[in-house]
Formats: C-alpha cells, structure tokens, sequence
C-alpha cells in the first residue's frame, strides 16, 4: 500500500476551473491560486441566490481515540462515493493548523484513496487564510499594549486583558509569558501568553461570519478586557477593527480544491473543536449547497463536541439545517472504549486489538449509542458508518451494526474507501441519500432564553450524560458578569476534552451520573458565544517527544516527503 502522500502525489488533477464551471461558479467568480485551487468571491454566493439548496449532511463519530477513526477520510470519501452514483457533491472541511502537522495528529486532508489535492498545499498554508488570521489577532494584541503605553485613556485594567497574541505552531514555551520587559521604552510589564491560531477569536468568527460586512462588525465586538469599572472594553474602542477586518478580506473567501476523483472541495476556517465551535465556515457551507445535490460537510471529534456545536451554534448563527448525520466508527476505536487497553500516541499498539474480541466490543458499545441517542435528540436521522481495517472480523461488524439499530440508527454500513475511494462507499451513499429524504426537525439543546447557568447544564446532562454540574467560584462570577453585560442570550460554547464524554481523558465507554467541573467561563463576543472551560484544557498544545515534524522532508526538485 503506497502512503497517503505518494497517493495524492501520484494523482493527475483537474484544472479547478473545469471543476468550479461544472458546478456554476465561473470563471469571474475564481481568484485562482495556480491551476489547481483558488478563491471563491463572495459575489458567486449572490448570483445563486436563486438556486435551491442541495441537502447538508453533517459527519461526526463516536469518541475519538489515538488510533484514529477516519472521520475526515470519511467525509471526503463520501463526496466522491455520491459522485459514483451519479450525484452531485461538493465537501466542506476546515484547513488544518500547521500545529498538529508538525506535532502528533498529522495533516488533516482524508487517507488513502480518499483525499483532498494538492495534499502538500492543504496542510502547509494554503493561501494563507492561517497567517491573515494571526496578524489580525496580533495587530489587536499590539494595539493593546501600546494603548496602555501611551496613557491609557480607556482606563484597561491590565489584569483584565483577555487578548493574548497567537502562533500556528505548537510551542509549550509560550503559554504563559511576561512581556513588556527591559525598562519603560518597552512598554507596560504584564503577564500573557500565547493560543495556537486555531484558538484565536478571530478564526470562530472567520467561520461564522455571513460576508465581509459581518466579519468587520463581528470583529468590532470582540472584548479584548475590561475597564477598571468592569466596562468591556472592544477591538472597536481600540480603533483597530477596521485595520483587522483589512488583514482578513481575502480570508472571508472559501478556498476550492478537489478529491482525488476530481470532485469539489471547499476548504475554510480552521476552528478547534475542544475549545471553538469546530465545523468548517457558514460561507462555505452555503456555497455549497448551491453548487451541488449535497454538501458533506465535517464536525470536529465526536457528536458530543462539533456536532453539538454544529447544532446549537453553526444551525443557529447561520438557519442551515442538516438533512442527516453519519455517525464513523471503527472496531479498534469501540474497543479502546471499553478500558481494557492501554492506548497511548506514540506507543505500539496492543497485538489484541487486532483479534476478534467481541466481549471487548460490546463493553465499549455504550459509546456509540449514546452518540446515536445525542444525534437523534438533535432531530436529524443518523447514518453509523463502520470504517474497516483489514484484521476486523464479520461478527464484529454484525456487531456493530445491530446495536447501532438497535439504538435507533436509520442504517448501519461499512465502508472500504480508504483503499477503494468512492466505490469503497457506494453503500454508505445510498443509505445517505435515503435519510435525506426521511423527516428531518432540527432541535436544539437549549433555548437562547435560557440563563447561562442553565444552558450550560443542559449540554452537560443531556449530550454528555453527567448527573451534575459544579460551578467554580470564578465561573459563577463571571456568569453573573456576562448577564450584567447583556450577553445571556448567546449560545455556549463547550471547552473540554475531546477524549471523553466527560471532563476527564481517561475516562472511556459512556459513563452517567458523573459531575462536569466548569473552572471558568469566558465571553467570545464577536463569534458570538459564551465558552466554558470544563476540566484541564490548553489553547496551545505542545510537541511530542518525536514530532511528525522529524519526517517532513524535501527533495532537490521540490518534492514533499514524510507528510502523512
């Protein structure tokens, strides 16, 4: 089996303008980035205003685990397998950061015969949308310090600045820093740090946004701290919205790719799903619904975290509605959900994983079910999809496939795509296809007149099964201050792991009766939610002790090596 890089590098690609007038967008509509990506102006949205949207599924999983389900291979797989049978199709995922690229997870563009091309221009920059976000976000950071330099008319009180300054690169060292060191001409002493891009405000905005006039209102929302009276103090008060918004007005523009079977690909906005909302831009998401029958797009980690948020602030901000869900599993990762494996990055695998081992299966099979039972809550009919590997055995899938029934599923399928591209998942669109035509009723989680407090106990108990929810006093404290503000109507956002349905990593399966610890909770008020930080969570990861950096390598006349 060639690797994933030596596939996508082998493949001879469609020239993106074929690809982008097959599917209504001309040639007016491109701002092209050699042959084979480019830019799509916001003016194509406009004149399709009167196309009638295709349908929109969503993928998720169940909880995901080091082993890795596929859940983007999925996603791409599925636009080319509805292409097979005569469908069309165009694929919505994010851009991945250049963090887990370099650090533990890899690129993020599919597998095998199911990917997005160029696979090299994918994971390393693209066109730069990563790079505009950050000299936003820091330009903010820069006027900050430099407002407190110069007097500080706003009266900021400076332990109050949440706006610390960003890197699309995991580096431990810079999560908690001093600046303004080296004597008065340097500026201000105080404590900050550094997020990954990817945790920047400005990219969960950049995701949500409708056009370029509600990315520059957005921006001029976000609170960066607040005044000595406790008055939230905007990027708009700082005067730099404007010149942020400068920075971003190519960003707000989808970028169009192709599978490796030469179909469409949207690639936008790279929110995390642990600490953002984790689903690909509300921009590219409607474009894609008026360029084909169906728009697949991709919720980060498992159901209980970018499918939730898909739900209740994506379909919420943006009034899509997804026609149905397909929900990945694999045998290895319902497995490691029934504890007893030790399953660490890194390390080599455990031989039983690859042994037909139904008593182990069933024990972590409450983790799917659940993720059935949440997607079925949402409204939205639910497709569970197995990803096979070769050392899977038929009564593990039959396995799988009944409880997944049993829970409720509109169908169970298996899927080969990784070694056999679209046709490898002929049977997952046709199931795909008959949900969509099934009743569908999106339900949220919590009412936006519900208190914060409230809404964030619903999530809790309903999608992650706790029994309880425990409030720190800092949490409380800033509950109460974000509905002094006005801000009580907005949505939460989740912050947690996204190893396990509950706070902790290392607790697999579906357990109930738990209690979820909120330690904070924070305002993102140009995204346009709330965030609460449940358990230990990082806006800035770190690398392995073997980075996938190590292997990322160059040849002579420009050839990639060691990208997976």
């Amino acid at each position: 089996m060639f690797s994933d890089i030596q596939i996508a590098q082998a493949a001879t690609l469609r020239p993106i303008a074929e690809i982008a007038d097959e599917h209504g967008i001309s040639f007016d509509d491109l701002e092209l980035y050699g042959p084979h990506k480019a830019k799509v102006s916001l003016s194509a949205l406009e004149r399709l205003s009167s196309v009638r949207d295709g349908h929109l599924v969503d993928v998720t999983a169940i909880t995901p685990t080091p082993l890795g389900e596929g859940k983007t291979l999925t996603t791409v797989g599925l636009g080319q397998a509805l292409r097979a049978t005569g469908r069309t199709a165009v694929t919505c995922i994010r851009q991945p950061s250049l963090g887990p690229v370099f650090g533990v997870k890899g690129g993020a563009a599919g597998g095998g015969y199911s990917q997005v091309v160029p696979m090299e221009d994918v994971n390393l920059h693209l066109t730069g949308d990563f790079h505009a976000v950050g000299a936003a976000h820091n330009l903010c950071a820069a006027f900050i310090d430099n407002h407190l330099y110069h007097g500080n008319s706003l009266g900021i009180e400076p332990s109050s600045i949440s706006w610390r300054r960003v890197v699309d690169i995991s580096d431990r060292v810079l999560r908690q820093i001093v600046v303004g060191l080296g004597g008065r001409t340097n500026g201000v002493p105080r404590e900050s740090g550094f997020d990954i891009t990817s945790a920047s405000e400005l990219m969960a905005i950049l995701a949500l946004a409708d056009d370029l006039g509600d990315l520059r209102a957005r921006i001029g929302n976000v609170v960066v701290a607040t005044t000595r009276d406790g008055r939230p103090v905007t990027a708009e008060d700082l005067k730099v919205a404007g010149s942020m918004t400068v920075l971003m007005r190519d960003a707000i523009k989808p970028n169009l790719l192709q599978n490796l079977e030469g179909g469409p690909v949207l690639i936008h906005a790279g929110p995390f799903a642990n600490i953002a909302h984790g689903n690909s831009s509300v921009v590219a998401n409607r474009l894609g619904l008026k360029m084909a029958d169906y728009v697949v797009t991709e919720s980060g980690f498992g159901a209980d975290m970018g499918c939730e948020k898909f739900v209740n602030i994506t379909c919420r901000a943006s009034g899509q509605r997804p026609s149905c869900a397909v929900l990945v599993a694999t045998v290895r990762g319902l497995k490691a959900h029934s504890g007893r494996f030790d399953i660490r990055a890194g390390l080599p695998l455990d031989p039983a994983l690859d042994c037909e081992d139904l008593p182990a299966l069933e024990a972590g099979m409450p983790n799917l079910v659940k993720h059935i039972e949440n997607v079925r809550a949402f409204g939205v009919p639910v497709v569970v999809v197995i990803n096979t590997f070769p050392a899977d055995s038929p009564a593990e899938h039959a396995a799988i496939r009944e409880a997944a029934m049993a829970a409720g599923a509109y169908a169970a399928v298996t899927h080969s795509m990784h070694s056999e591209g679209g046709m490898g998942g002929i049977e997952l669109a046709e199931a795909v296809a008959e949900a969509c035509e099934q009743p569908s009723d999106l339900q949220f989680t919590y009412a936006d007149t519900d208190t914060i407090q409230a809404k964030i106990e619903k999530v809790a108990t309903g999608v992650y099964g706790a029994g309880a929810v425990e409030f720190s006093v800092a949490a409380r404290r800033a509950i109460s201050l974000y509905a002094g503000m006005g801000y009580e109507r907005l949505p939460v956002c989740m912050a947690k792991t996204p190893l396990s349905l509950t706070d902790d990593a290392a607790i697999k399966g579906a357990p109930s009766g738990w209690t979820l610890h909120v330690r904070d909770v924070r305002l993102s008020a140009g995204a346009g939610f709330l965030y609460a930080l449940c358990g230990d969570i990082m806006t800035m990861p770190g690398l392995p002790a073997r980075p996938a950096g190590e292997k990322i390598d160059i040849d002579p006349d420009g050839t990639i090596r060691g990208l997976f």
